[in-house]
């Protein structure tokens, strides 16, 4: 029987506790393929947040460290000037980068640290079932916003590629999503294109993607996927924010 696909040595053979439909394990895949495509395990270390991703390090193969909550680009800052031959990214989600790690983020943006931060924005805090997180769209429903999010009583979604594009720091910011093969291959490419950024050490890069939580948004898979590409993408538009190559040219 021809084999059509092989799972990445990177990527450890184990069941995992993300919920079904959760996109975690697509993202972490991408991640694992580019390492072993590029042959690069042994030189690569990843900071896992808290939140739902807080054991990625049980299914990447690679070094990784625990960070506190919001705190990973503040101990890949560390690590990447104690490491400067070693690639060095976050992996982050929307509660503990937009909220309380909001300040590391800017201020790693801020003074160009070259590392890169992959950052999965699902609107919502999914670890903690299913609080109104700073990306939660206007309207959106969760456990603290019962009757939507609004604007005068919550304030508005933070769009961080947006924001970070106004910091002269950063050199690549782009948001995709992985609610088709066409967005995943895009994702993907998005992905390399930051760790390429911090090989050629242009200093920080941080790619968004819109991941779906069906659980805590309460819809099926399909529908959430559909949800993204209808709804979540008017609030966080995909496409390429900052790029120090057309900034070069």
């Amino acid at each position: 029987m021809e084999v059509l696909y092989s799972p990445p040595e990177t990527l450890i053979r184990t069941s995992t506790h993300y919920c079904p439909g959760c996109g975690h394990g697509i993202v972490q895949r991408l991640i694992a393929e580019i390492i072993d495509e590029w042959g690069i395990r042994g030189k690569t270390i990843g900071l896992a947040p808290v939140g739902c991703a807080v054991l990625a390090y049980n299914y990447l193969d690679i070094d990784m460290s625990e960070a506190a909550h919001g705190r990973p680009p503040a101990v890949a800052t560390g690590i990447k000037r104690v490491h400067p031959d070693k690639l060095v990214f976050s992996y982050q989600g929307d509660g503990d980068l937009a909220a309380i790690g909001l300040a590391e983020t800017i201020h790693a943006a801020n003074r160009g640290e070259n590392i890169t931060v992959i950052f999965t924005n699902n609107a919502v805090y999914g670890m903690t079932n299913g609080q109104m997180a700073p990306t939660t769209l206007l309207g959106q429903r969760t456990l603290t916003s019962p009757e939507g999010r609004s604007s005068s009583a919550h304030g508005y979604p933070l769009r961080i590629c947006e924001l970070l594009a106004t910091v002269e720091g950063s050199s690549y910011l782009e948001r995709v999503s992985i609610t088709s093969p066409e967005n995943i291959n895009k994702a993907k490419e998005a992905i390399k294109k930051g760790f390429k950024t911090q090989m050629e050490k242009r200093g920080f890069s941080l790619i968004e993607i819109l991941c779906p939580c069906p659980v805590y948004w309460r819809m099926g898979a399909v529908e959430s996927m559909r949800f993204i590409d209808e709804e979540m993408t008017r609030t966080y538009p995909l496409g390429v924010f900052k790029d120090w190559e057309k900034i070069a040219t």
